[in-house]
């Protein structure tokens, strides 16, 4: 007798090597988006004040290397997570509808990534690069659309599908005219890239609405008051940081403008680390990282891979200025697709486990109804 299995997807349903080692690639990405993509940005910053003082010079490029040493870990990682989860897929019985095409276009992005790690590109590997990535990137939503019935998850996915593509239409087209060696500016290209980083702060904050809000009206006390105190504090932080620098400059203008500046220097710091301009008003992107990070611990602290999805695909940024930024979003959305209703388990029947998931655990070779 067969029925419908209740549960969402968990981390461990893939193997134990697999759900150690996204665990693992959470935490080192985390680590070297705070050491390498930022710290060293900040310590660029700060140029001029760590020559004054060798200590502070000398703690800035520790943490730097720490942090190249953890992006070349976080690579070897995204490689052996990549290989584990098609793995899996290929053994599945009955493979699911987009595997015939997602599993040979992820694989070609990696054989890709593998090539021009080892023979550095010209500017055609770059949008070559770019076309393949694209590709992937729409299989894997368009999975994402079918598979999940919800439209505050559909709306999350298309609105953070449109970001990332808005970031590729402004790479692969500068660098397309680069390589035609067209003088000319790109149309719409500053336009677009702008309008794609609008809709990744959209999708940070949509995230909270499609995977970790809890209704004012549920019976969980406990969950109720967590619901509560997060609106309020959020929607404080929210309000008092959008109308921070008006206020400031009524009471002063100085304190206004030295904080205005270092705000510029906030900026500069993430638009190198993440690719965000923080062209919008401030508070919009504290309400993204804040809806961000709660949904993330939420799930975590549940097992659930949508929140190792998540993390990886925030985590990434929004200018995927470096290869294994883009296999973070690929491994990411993977995560997400795996995350739904499994159907057709047999009662009683036992999770295999091991160090690489048996054929009859495929998640993603089930559908849902």
């Amino acid at each position: 007798m067969v029925r419908e299995a209740l549960e969402r997807g968990r981390s461990d349903e893939q193997g134990l090597l697999f759900d150690s080692t996204v665990k693992l690639l959470l935490l080192a990405g985390f680590l070297e988006l705070v050491l390498y993509r930022l710290v060293s940005r900040l310590g660029m910053h700060l140029s001029k004040l760590a020559q004054q003082h060798e200590w502070l010079r000398l703690t800035f490029k520790a943490l730097s290397a720490i942090g190249f040493a953890l992006l070349n870990f976080v690579s070897l990682l995204l490689f052996l997570a990549l290989f584990l989860l098609l793995f899996n897929k290929v053994r599945a019985v009955g493979g699911g509808r987009y595997d015939t095409w997602l599993v040979p276009a992820v694989s070609l992005l990696v054989l890709v990534t593998v090539a021009f790690l080892l023979f550095p590109p010209a500017m055609i590997g770059s949008v070559v690069y770019n076309l393949v990535f694209s590709v992937v990137l729409v299989v894997l939503i368009a999975e994402y659309v079918a598979t999940h019935p919800s439209w505050p998850q559909r709306g999350m996915i298309l609105c953070y599908g449109l970001g990332i593509t808005g970031w590729l239409y402004y790479q692969t087209v500068s660098t397309t005219y680069g390589l035609l060696k067209l003088t000319a500016v790109p149309p719409l290209v500053h336009e677009v890239n702008r309008a794609g980083e609008a809709l990744m702060v959209l999708a940070s904050i949509l995230v909270f609405w499609a995977y970790g809000s809890t209704s004012f009206w549920t019976k969980n006390k406990r969950q109720r008051r967590r619901a509560a105190i997060f609106g309020v504090v959020g929607g404080s932080t929210f309000v008092a940081l959008l109308f921070l620098d008006y206020f400031l400059g009524l009471y002063d203008k100085a304190l206004a403008e030295s904080i205005r500046k270092a705000g510029e220097g906030i900026g500069w710091i993430f638009q190198m680390g993440m690719g965000y301009t923080f062209y919008l008003p401030f508070a919009f992107y504290v309400a993204g990282l804040l809806c961000w990070a709660y949904t993330v611990v939420k799930l975590l602290a549940i097992g659930r891979l949508a929140g190792y999805g998540l993390g990886l695909m925030f985590i990434a940024g929004y200018a995927l200025q470096l290869s294994h930024l883009s296999l973070m979003v690929v491994l990411g959305l993977m995560l997400l697709n795996l995350d739904k209703r499994r159907v057709g388990a047999p009662v009683g029947e036992p999770v295999q486990e091991g160090l690489i998931a048996g054929p009859t655990v495929g998640l993603v070779s089930e559908q849902t109804t």
